[in-house]
Formats: C-alpha cells, structure tokens, sequence
C-alpha cells in the first residue's frame, strides 16, 4: 500500500490536490477515475512516479508542420485515453519529440500544468504553435471532462486540412518545376544565343522581319538591364508584402484573390470549407454557437472579408437573431450555406448539417484539382512550346534571307 499525491479538475474545471492510498499507481488511477476526476498529475509520495513508453516519432527539424500536431493530437489522445496522466503524457511527448521546437513548447506547457494550470492556458501561451480553433477546443474539452474525445476530434479536423493543402501543393508541384525549367531555358535563349545570331544579321545589313527585331530588342533588354529587373522584382515583392500586411492592403487584396478568373472561385470554396469544418468540430466539442463564431472571426486573420462577414455575424447573434439569418445577412456567404443552416436549425441537428456542407464544399474543392491537374500540363506544354517557337522562327527568317543572298 502506497500514498499517492494528485492534481485532478472536476466537470466545472476546479483543480485540486490531494492524497490517496492504493496499492499501486494504477489503483490511485483508478479510484480517481471512478469519481470522474480528470487526472492532471499523479506521483507518489516518496518517488516521482515515471514509466516508458514507445511513441511514434514526432517528426524533426527546427519548425513545426501541422502533420506534426495531428501526430501530437493523435498521441495526446490515446495516452489520455488510455489512463495516463495529463502531465505525464505531455511530459512523455516532449521526452520523445524528435522536433526541438515541439519539445521546447511541450516542456513549457508542462510545467505550467504540473503547477496546477489548466491545458489550454498554457497553449494559449504559444499562438504560433496553438491558434485559437486549438485553444477553445481543449478548452471545452477540459470543462466538459471528454479531453481525449476531443483531441481526436482536433486530430481529425487538423488532418482534413492538411490533405487539402499537400493536394493542392501535389497539382501544382509538377506545373512549377516546369514551368521553372522551361524559364531557365528561354532565358539562356534570349541572353546568350539571340545576341549572337543578331550580331550576325547586323554584320550583313539585314532588313529583320517584324518579330525578329522585336525577339533582338527583349533579348538586348533583358541582357542590359536584368540586374536592374531583378533589383526591381525584389523590390516589388517586399513592397506588397508591406502593403498587404496593413488592413487596406489585406482587403484589397482578399477581393482581387475573389475576383481572380478560375482561381477565385477555389479560393472562396477553400474558405467556406475551412470555415465549415471548423465550426462543426467547435460545436461538436461542445463550444457554444457564439463562442465558436467568435473563435472563427479570430481564426480569419488572413481573410478580412470573412473575418468582418463572421464579426457582423456575431453581434447579430448575440443580439438574438437566428445564426442562418445573422450569415445571410452578411451577404458574404453562399445561399446554399445559409440555407443549409436554417434546415439545421429547425431540425436541431446543425452540427450535422453542417458537416455535410463542408463535405460537400471538399468535393468540390478536389474536382477542381482534378481538373486543374489534367488541364494546366497541355496548357504548359503548348503555350511554352509557342514562346520557344516563335524565337526559333525569329531566328531562321534572316537565315532564309541570307541563304537566298547566297544562292543569288
């Protein structure tokens, strides 16, 4: 028989610190369990209580990708789950991350856990590692005693966006590497074997055709003034950054990316399933409509279309009005989306509603890449092919001329 000392939160969220005798570790556990305590931290008496166990690499490198929070959240999840204390279950991740930036924090977090603070406070402590949508999920998950529940629910969220960022990075991988190769080659085209044809043609007097003197003057251009081009592009890119990180710049260039042809449509489709999926996991975790519109309008930092849309949504709710119609009145949103909600809300299974519109808005979203994927190689192929083309038939034309002088 053994003492053990413990830190436990009850079902409104009150820590507190005590002492039980069991037999082992385990007894302590689960007599704790039984009083449907949440287990922070456990030890005995006179020995740290410790243990080892095999995990799954986090990952390695200096930054934190989101693949490796859906492997922390999928781990956090079963050692909850499985019974292990909180405090210990961080402290047995950070033991094992293999990503120094991930153990740092983790380490952090579970200090200020083991002193008695709650989860998700500590997260909050680290935004650029744990967003808003992370925080107010382990949040409801600490109040509601249903912690690991939730962290697979975050873990399922997470991973959903995740596979649509890599599918999108995946359809544009290869149009990118070829497009970069076949700049290259055009390039050395213009810089170095244009110049040299045309010192040629000026050597014998020729009249150039139209599209050769225009192919001879952008290869004498590019080949003066490139460094001043390149000075020039550097420039302009920091220029709208700059310009894009001040509120003006953010929304002007949110309603151009709306506005773009082709691509606008994906990026407001992108938007509304995120925004979707989010919320569905934040009601389903067991946040309330409010807070969770209140979550969103933080989690669109980098949307201000959307973030105003959500903040006018949220005021209109508070104020009483129905959620379908605070979005529709926004005007922001799809019909189809304020619609949906309204079904949702008489029927009372919004939640569910919503998630079958964010599985609705990714298909979508993955018909586009399809098609996106088999359209835009042909289109590459052909357009660069064009380009190298009219250079190549900007250079023969003279040759002709100077294979007719010869043979006159």
């Amino acid at each position: 028989m053994g003492r053990y000392i413990y830190t436990v939160q009850d079902a409104q969220g009150t820590v507190t610190t005590g002492a039980v005798d069991a037999d082992d570790e385990d007894g302590a556990v689960q007599f704790l369990q039984a009083k449907r305590l949440f287990i922070l931290s456990i030890q005995s008496e006179s020995v740290k209580s410790g243990g080892v166990l095999s995990l799954k690499k986090i990952g390695a490198g200096g930054g934190i990708s989101g693949r490796e929070l859906v492997f922390f959240g999928e781990q956090m999840s079963t050692l909850i789950g499985g019974g292990i204390p909180l405090v210990r279950a961080l402290s047995l991740l950070s033991e094992h991350s293999e990503n120094k930036s991930l153990a740092v924090v983790l380490s952090a977090i579970t200090k200020e856990v083991s002193a008695g603070g709650a989860l998700h406070k500590a997260m909050e402590k680290h935004p650029a590692v744990f967003d808003e949508i992370w925080v107010s999920l382990v949040q409801a998950g600490e109040v509601s005693g249903q912690l690991p529940s939730v962290l697979r629910q975050i873990t399922v969220y997470s991973e959903s966006q995740e596979n649509i960022k890599s599918k999108i990075v995946s359809a544009l991988a290869y149009p990118a590497v070829l497009m970069t190769m076949s700049m290259g080659v055009l390039f050395y085209f213009v810089i170095y074997i244009v110049p040299v044809f045309a010192g040629i043609f000026r050597d014998f007097n020729l009249k150039l055709p139209l599209i050769t003197q225009m192919v001879v003057t952008i290869s004498s251009l590019v080949a003066n003034y490139a460094v001043f081009m390149l000075v020039a592009l550097i420039g302009g890119v920091f220029s709208f950054r700059a310009y894009v990180a001040t509120s003006p710049g953010r929304l002007t260039w949110n309603h151009i990316q709306f506005g773009l042809p082709f691509f606008g449509g994906l990026i407001r489709s992108m938007q509304t399933e995120r925004m979707l999926t989010t919320m569905a996991t934040l009601i389903r975790s067991g946040v309330s409509i409010l807070n969770s519109v209140s979550v969103l309008e933080g989690a669109f930092k980098k949307n201000l279309i959307f973030q105003n849309a959500l903040k006018q949504a949220k005021n209109d709710i508070a104020s009483g009005r129905s959620i379908s119609e605070s979005f529709k009145k926004t005007g922001i949103f799809p019909g189809m989306v304020t619609e949906m909600m309204w079904m949702g809300e008489e029927s009372g299974k919004l939640p569910d509603i919503i998630v079958v519109l964010s599985k609705y808005y990714q298909e979508q979203i993955d018909q586009f890449i399809r098609r996106f994927s088999s359209m835009i190689d042909p289109i590459l192929v052909v357009g660069i092919g064009a380009i190298i083309g009219v250079i190549v038939m900007s250079i023969f034309m003279p040759i002709f001329q100077l294979s007719q002088i010869g043979t006159g």
